[in-house]
């Protein structure tokens, strides 16, 4: 199959009709969570048009691009481009039932690839400027929570769980899509681990809707019926924090918020401790380097501020909600709510923290940059590059004095490739540049387009794009939107989506005449 790409160009080294082959066999098996949204309208009586034809456009092109190439032979160039291509053409397709239904803000190309393209990559961000099902349809705010928990765990992982024909090179696709520095392998079969990780993510959800639904029935949350808790369990573990509530999580008791909570840290755990867990091992998370050091940073970061929502320094009055100087209760729980939310990159909101103050609002500028564990469904640069970039800092002071001596960078009792180092050196380095270069767009960007944005507002943009956060400050906060963004820096933020999610080397990898040609 090699040679039908080498027949157009000589010098190409990658079999991209191997590459599409496989990205129609995902986009064709698109069409069967689309049946979930479908029953919903006709449930409630809606239009299916939307999603019926988006399952025959799903089944049309997949199966098209399968013929490219009937039996592919996927090689590491052709998984990476795979994987790109997957997200790209998923986000795509997820526009489908926007456009089709033609209402609200959604109705509109841009606005469509943008909402869909940050549900897959479950950032949040929301370009709908009337959230809640009295101006959409169930069905239609249903499959915008569902692109979240479809994009959470991976959507290639997911193909790599239950199709056979990508169980060969199923080690490379779940490497290049993986949440972090990779995907640590369970079972002897990556197919195996694949489901295993899926199952874990499964079971969560569940047993999320299961609490949720619980409270409404036993009177502690009167809105969380059953559409809303299976709305909410669909975009906590993804840590996505699509809500059909316009106030998101404010819109609900305290019970419902402190339920939420775990589950947002969860799925900003590494889930292969779950299943360590499951078969025995209690304690390996106590043993986790990179766990208790999440522990940590959520606890120093909630203590922070708590303590300034407490003593009145980090919030004014919020509109239609007390105050919660003095309050013990209110201020841990608001704090944690946003820390967690924030640093896991999950996006909901218990408040609208545009009211806090401006030290409290740093506080979670800063957390939008660690994001969650890896192997987990959080974004952000991670946890564990984090704790490895503190490693090698002291072990540069350490040789500085002792120049002689030899010291490794240790991570759970092993030493670290200097390799591996240098790979996660260059890219926090490259993230930290991409979030500058993107303000700096998105910034000039907007103000060429007639919409002028503060620079804390942009600056938050651009770290929630990449980082798949979600809400910023300003009027891009919690309560707001990005809406008015014109259509270039929209197109900006939704490459930032893409980049973010894909943990930016693969996508410009892609971009080098070596990969192509070398």
């Amino acid at each position: 199959m090699a040679g039908l790409a080498l027949d157009i160009d000589p010098r190409l080294r990658v079999n991209w009709r191997a590459s599409l082959s496989l990205v129609g066999t995902v986009i064709k098996y698109l069409s069967v969570p689309l049946l979930l949204p479908l029953l919903t309208g006709v449930y409630y009586g809606e239009g299916i048009v939307p999603f019926v034809a988006t399952i025959a456009a799903v089944l049309v092109v997949g199966f098209g691009l399968e013929r490219l190439d009937p039996d592919p032979d996927l090689g590491a160039r052709e998984g990476l481009l795979m994987v790109a291509l997957t997200w790209l053409a998923v986000g795509m397709a997820g526009t489908l039932p926007y456009l089709i239904a033609g209402t609200g803000t959604v109705a509109s190309p841009v606005n469509a690839l943008f909402e869909s393209m940050s549900g897959f990559t479950t950032t949040g961000a929301t370009v709908l400027a009337d959230i809640g099902t009295e101006h959409h349809d169930h069905s239609i705010l249903l499959w915008r929570q569902l692109t979240q928990w479809l994009g959470g765990m991976g959507i290639v992982v997911l193909a790599v769980a239950i199709l056979p024909e990508l169980s060969v090179g199923g080690a490379q696709l779940m490497d290049a899509e993986a949440p972090g520095p990779g995907i640590e392998k369970l079972t002897p079969r990556i197919r195996t681990t694949a489901r295993v990780l899926w199952l874990a993510y499964l079971g969560f959800t569940v047993l999320e809707f299961v609490l949720l639904y619980g409270l409404y029935h036993a009177g502690f949350a009167d809105n969380m019926h059953f559409y809303n808790a299976i709305s909410h369990a669909l975009t906590t573990l993804p840590t996505g924090g699509f809500s059909p509530e316009a106030r998101s999580i404010e819109a609900f008791s305290a019970a419902a918020q402190w339920v939420i909570i775990p589950f947002m840290v969860v799925a900003g755990t590494n889930f292969a401790l779950f299943w360590k867990a499951l078969r025995g091992d209690w304690t390996v998370f106590g043993r986790d380097s990179e766990f208790r050091f999440y522990a940590g940073v959520l606890a120093v970061l909630t203590a922070l501020v708590a303590g300034l929502l407490y003593s009145g320094q980090g919030i004014a009055q919020t509109p239609g909600i007390a105050p919660i100087v003095g309050e013990v209760e209110d201020s841990v729980r608001q704090a944690l709510f946003q820390v967690v939310a924030i640093v896991t990159t999950t996006g909901y909101a218990s408040m609208d923290f545009n009211t806090w103050s401006v030290p409290a609002k740093y506080a979670l500028l800063f957390a939008m940059f660690i994001g969650g564990s890896a192997g987990s469904t959080g974004g952000g640069i991670k946890i564990i590059r984090w704790l490895v970039i503190i490693k090698s800092i002291k072990r540069e002071l350490f040789s500085t004095v002792h120049p002689e001596a030899v010291k490794p960078v240790r991570l759970g009792g092993r030493a670290l490739d200097e390799d591996a180092l240098r790979g996660i050196h260059a890219f926090t380095l490259l993230y930290i540049f991409l979030f500058f270069f993107g303000t700096l767009l998105v910034l000039t960007t907007s103000w060429l387009g007639g919409y002028e944005i503060a620079l804390l507002d942009g600056l938050s943009a651009t770290a929630s794009s990449i980082g798949n956060v979600g809400p910023g400050f300003g009027a891009v906060g919690p309560m707001g939107n990005y809406l008015d963004f014109p259509v270039i820096p929209k197109l900006l933020l939704i490459f930032l989506m893409w980049v973010g999610r894909l943990e930016i080397l693969p996508v410009f990898v892609l971009l080098t005449s070596a990969y192509w040609r070398s």
